[in-house]
């Protein structure tokens, strides 16, 4: 410690010059330096949401998170770990990818996987859709809905073609995720020994029941013929 105080007193103009030239050095690198208010430290990840109205939530992890995970997405290049969340007519899994993977050829692998996503799916579900990345920030704001005018099916409306919109409208908003909604069903309940004994399949009421939610009245007027 003495020797660097002694050599720094007798070569004091030398150790001046060090230190300019640092300071020069490091206010460029201050001035050119990318600057975040909210800085990206969390690892690459990919999310994938796929709809499955009737279903609920173990009926969700069972038919369609499992599936989507052992099928499709074990063993996609630089995979580190996959969460899910299994909610009633939603499954949400997140695939975290190693630190330093870029971005946007994970989601081009995971791509190439979602596009088999259907021949394993049920029918019953929609075809799973790629959440656009979001920053480490994750959700910025929840929002609650609650009415004692309106019925769970309707605020579920409002919600999906009103305020949903309204909101991706607002510059840098990447997606608005809806939870706990809830649409317009036509569930139809058969009895075996009835369809056999009135000789119809079950062929024909998926059919019959399908073509009546078509708005054309000769759908509705097959839909209303008795079997």
């Amino acid at each position: 410690m003495h020797g660097i105080i002694r050599s720094s007193l007798q070569y004091r103009f030398l150790v001046i010059v060090i230190a300019i030239v640092l300071m020069v050095s490091g206010f460029n690198q201050i001035r050119t330096m990318p600057v975040d208010v909210l800085p990206e430290f969390s690892p690459p990840y990919v999310e994938i949401q796929t709809e499955a109205l009737g279903l609920s939530a173990k009926e969700v992890e069972e038919i369609v998170t499992v599936s989507l995970e052992q099928s499709m997405l074990a063993g996609v290049p630089w995979l580190e770990s996959i969460h899910s969340r299994s909610l009633p007519g939603l499954s949400s899994i997140f695939l975290f990818f190693e630190p330093g993977t870029d971005i946007n050829r994970a989601r081009q692998l995971v791509g190439e996987r979602m596009a088999l996503a259907a021949a394993i799916l049920p029918p019953v579900s929609k075809k799973p859709i790629m959440i656009q990345p979001l920053s480490s920030a994750s959700r910025f704001m929840i929002v609650g809905l609650s009415s004692q005018e309106l019925f769970l099916i309707e605020m579920s409306v409002l919600a999906r073609w009103t305020v949903a919109p309204q909101l991706m409208g607002v510059p840098g908003v990447a997606n608005v995720a809806i939870w706990g909604n809830r649409d317009r069903q036509l569930q139809v309940q058969v009895d075996p020994e009835k369809l056999q004994e009135a000789g119809v399949t079950l062929d024909q009421v998926v059919a019959t029941t399908g073509n009546a939610l078509w708005v054309s009245p000769l759908s509705f007027l097959e839909a209303s013929t008795p079997g």
